[in-house]
C-alpha cells in the first residue's frame, strides 16, 4: 500500500477536527473534535513507522510507540476534559463555550445590555447600605 492513502485519509480527519474546533460552540463536541485530529496524528504516525521500517533493516517502531503515548495522553485529556465540562455545567446550567467566557469569581453572565452594567453596580453599593440602615431603623 502506498503512504499517499493513509496520508490523505488523516489530512481529511485532521481538517475535519479542526473545522469541529473552530465552528462548535458545544464543549462536548470541540473535545471530540480534538480527539479525532489526535486519530489523525496516530494514524500518520504508524503510517510512517511502517512506510520507515520497509527502507531499513531494523525496525524500531517509533511510530507506534508514540502512538501508544498519544493514545495515554489522549484518555487523561478526554476524562479531564469531561470533567471540567460537567462540573461547569452543574455551575453555569450550560456547556456553550460563548456563554462560558466570565468565569471568573463574582462576574454575571452578559445577560444585560451594556448600559444597565456600566450603572447598576455604583447604585446598587450605593443604595444597598442606605436602605438596610433605613429598613433597620424604621
Amino acid at each position: 500500500m502506498h503512504l499517499a492513502y493513509p496520508a490523505v485519509l488523516s489530512a481529511l480527519l485532521f481538517c475535519t477536527g479542526l473545522y469541529g474546533v473552530l465552528a462548535r460552540r458545544n464543549a462536548i463536541l470541540v473535545l471530540m473534535s480534538v480527539e479525532l485530529m489526535l486519530n489523525a496524528v496516530n494514524l500518520n504516525l504508524v503510517a510512517f513507522d511502517v512506510w520507515l521500517s520497509e527502507a531499513a533493516e531494523e525496525t524500531l517502531h517509533s511510530g507506534q510507540a508514540l502512538t501508544l503515548f498519544t493514545i495515554a495522553i489522549a484518555a487523561a485529556e478526554i476524562g479531564i476534559g469531561l470533567a471540567i465540562v460537567l462540573a461547569v455545567h452543574r455551575n453555569r446550567g450550560t456547556a456553550d463555550i460563548d456563554k462560558l467566557r466570565d468565569t471568573a469569581e463574582g462576574h454575571e453572565p452578559d445577560d444585560r445590555d451594556d448600559t444597565d452594567s456600566e450603572v447598576r453596580p455604583a447604585e446598587q453599593a450605593a443604595g444597598s447600605g442606605r436602605t438596610g440602615k433605613a429598613e433597620a431603623t424604621a
